[in-house]
């Protein structure tokens, strides 16, 4: 008798699934830890983060202990920081209630930065609550099965709930995700798919042509012009912590958005003028940064080693630190 596609998966799964750290133990904190940093990281870069975390906040209520300082310091480098700042206030709204992390999709989905398939993933593989959790790698492999090149969210949920249930209870339906993610992550990729190696080749109605499905989602990514200032003293930087939705809780250089950043820069430091090092580019998730870069003498103090700091902030400094800063001064704003 043939298999069924959930037999078919989960035996693959069990020869072929990857040894990862967080699937070592089931322990709520470490899978939400995990599913946190997964959001936006490959597992490759995500594993030392994971380690190195664990290693200074090994429980919930040492995260809750620490400054967002700490925090964002040893997440330094991973980017995307508003996750750091969102598990840090979740550690500590969890432990102020006297609480363990809630085991229900909902309750999970309540907490700071928990969106429905990060509290999907956490209630399914921490709690065994049977519901499906849908990110990327699922969709993908969904809209492949079914032919579907614009699927729809609430569609693909519907499937994956319909495959968890069609179990009944048969397996913990955290290795069942995990199980499907996996063969997205693995072998039903984006770009070049090995077909011939999965599992459930017989089920899938997208198998001729299946970079087709699902069709890719644009991703405006609007353009920002920035002007950076690096205030340099005989003790060091001038740094300040910054505020807002991107780069928030960081430490960095006085940044002003164009036009008139420069001017609002140097009125701010009573400054009348500043040297032009050169431009630099850094892409955030939507928005992509034109940042000119200029440099002045002032009263800076502050060691960049000992502040959290973004890419962005780092870039920067490197170009004014660089041997020859100033010598390459590229067209602004590029064409």
């Amino acid at each position: 008798m043939a298999p069924t596609l959930q037999e078919a998966l989960l035996a693959w799964y069990t020869q072929h699934q990857r040894r990862l750290p967080w699937r070592e133990a089931a322990d709520p904190y470490r899978v939400l830890l995990a599913e946190v940093l997964l959001q936006q990281t490959r597992v490759a870069q995500a594993i030392p983060y994971y380690q190195r975390f664990l290693e200074r906040f090994p429980t919930l209520e040492a995260l809750a202990q620490a400054s967002l300082e700490e925090v964002l310091e040893v997440w330094q480098g991973c980017g995307y920081y508003a996750r750091a700042r969102h598990l840090h206030q979740l550690a500590r709204q969890v432990v102020a209630r006297g609480q363990p992390l809630p085991h229900t999709a909902s309750g999970l989905q309540a907490l700071p930065g928990v969106g429905p398939y990060t509290a999907a993933a956490v209630a399914s593989i921490a709690f065994g609550q049977a519901i499906a959790a849908v990110d990327g790698n699922v969709r993908r492999v969904l809209a492949r099965l079914q032919a579907w090149e614009h699927p729809r969210p609430k569609q693909v949920q519907a499937q994956a709930q319909a495959l968890l249930d069609a179990l009944k209870g048969q397996v913990h339906p955290g290795i069942w995700n995990q199980a499907l993610m996996e063969l997205g992550a693995t072998v039903c990729t984006p770009r070049k798919p090995n077909c011939p190696g999965c599992p459930l080749v017989t089920f899938c109605r997208g198998q001729g042509q299946p970079e087709r499905y699902p069709a890719a989602r644009p991703r405006p990514q609007r353009s920002l012009e920035v002007v950076a200032l690096v205030l340099q003293g005989p003790l060091g930087f001038h740094l300040e912590p910054r505020q807002g939705r991107w780069l928030g809780g960081l430490w960095g250089v006085p940044l002003e958005e164009e036009p008139g950043g420069l001017a609002r820069l140097l009125a701010r430091f009573g400054l009348q003028k500043a040297e032009l090092l050169g431009t630099l580019r850094h892409d955030l998730t939507h928005r992509r940064l034109w940042v000119r870069v200029y440099r002045a003498w002032g009263e800076g103090r502050e060691n960049p080693a000992e502040r959290p700091l973004s890419r962005l902030d780092r870039k920067i400094l490197a170009l004014a630190t660089a041997p020859a800063a100033g010598a390459a001064r590229p067209p602004w704003p590029p064409s």
